[in-house]
């Protein structure tokens, strides 16, 4: 039972709440603008591989984050290509919002040699590291200690660059993550633990799983700095990162910023109704009155009304490139047979086939 004195995460986890639009005030509009831009990107990018998993064409699970766009993009805003970050199987916002090419996303998830991970990794195993990301997996948890270990090298390197661990609400009853946590703190690593809390680990709701709601209480046990933000704000996401982004790269020590948001599309696939073959039976509709995109896009027209031109000149602008990326993307080959061996082992094949 959990204790009535704790507090959790209060309005943040009710649809009915945090609906009005972000406050802009005081933000460079052309920096609001590439906020946006990038948070229409993300969302078109996976609406469209919504449509190719429905019609078939898409054959690997892929994993939508369609909701949860803010969070990505609120964090990449403080981030450089010399950070290091790793994701997971819901990633495809991390990897876009780094500023990895849409085409290779694409080509990725239809299996096309010009992918990001040359047609072999499908949703969920992305790359970009000239981007900053280093590398997805799909096992829950799996890239933590990773980061953890990036953290440690960056600490030995010197310099004033961080490693990036992008996680769920699932990830955080892993063993590795509390082992990562523990490590990080005593050893003072630079690393950022971003969760994104969208109450959901596959159809089983955080009351179900955890005696808590609130992820944070993790980084207070193990005296790490951390904030609670509304993952549906672009502006509070980025000016959160922005503050424990200068205590990480400054005391080379490591943060946590949990952001709660909602995912609108089912745990895996295209579908908004179905959790992993489970009828989903939630408040989806309200959830939705919280589009991080329609907040900013209402924050930034209550401050300038002639602002509508340039977003849906952002609006206009992802849909080309989209189209002509995917166009691109279908006309690539597949790997050919050397590739498969070429990408498992590094010494040469003679002609007989053997290594």
């Amino acid at each position: 039972m959990r204790d009535p004195e704790y507090e959790g995460l209060g309005t943040l986890r009710s649809p009915e709440e945090h609906r009005t639009p972000v406050v802009t005030t005081g933000f460079d509009e052309q920096l609001l603008l590439r906020w946006h831009r990038a948070m229409v990107l993300i969302r078109r990018a996976e609406e469209v591989i919504a449509e190719m998993i429905e019609s078939g064409e898409v054959r690997c699970p892929c994993h939508l984050g369609i909701g949860q766009e803010a969070v990505a993009v609120g964090v990449a805003s403080e981030l450089t290509s010399s950070d290091r970050c790793f994701g997971a199987h819901r990633s495809h916002s991390h990897y876009l919002a780094l500023g990895a090419p849409v085409e290779g996303l694409l080509a990725e998830v239809l299996g096309r040699s010009t992918g990001c991970s040359g047609g072999f990794g499908g949703s969920m195993h992305l790359k970009a590291p000239e981007f900053g990301l280093v590398g997805t997996v799909p096992i829950v948890g799996a890239t933590i200690p990773i980061a953890v270990g990036a953290a440690l090298a960056l600490k030995l390197d010197g310099g004033n660059f961080v490693a990036v661990s992008f996680l769920g609400d699932g990830a955080t009853e892993e063993g590795v993550f509390h082992e990562s946590l523990n490590l990080a703190a005593s050893m003072r690593l630079p690393v950022l633990f971003v969760i994104e809390n969208n109450l959901y680990a596959s159809h089983l709701h955080i009351d179900y799983r955890q005696p808590g709601d609130a992820l944070v209480r993790y980084a207070d046990a193990h005296h790490v700095v951390r904030e609670l933000v509304d993952g549906n704000n672009v502006v509070e996401v980025a000016q959160a990162t922005k503050r424990l982004l200068a205590t990480v790269r400054s005391e080379r020590r490591p943060a946590v910023l949990e952001a709660v948001t909602y995912r609108w599309r089912g745990h895996v696939g295209h579908r908004e109704d179905v959790d992993v073959g489970v009828e989903r039976r939630d408040n989806l509709p309200s959830w939705k009155q919280r589009d991080p995109i329609a907040r900013l896009e209402q924050g930034m027209l209550s401050l300038n009304p002639q602002i509508e031109n340039q977003l849906a000149k952002n609006r206009s602008e992802v849909d080309l490139e989209i189209i002509e990326a995917l166009s691109r993307a279908r006309a690539a080959p597949y790997p050919n047979e050397s590739a498969v061996i070429a990408s498992v082992y590094s010494t040469s094949v003679n002609s007989k086939g053997s290594v």
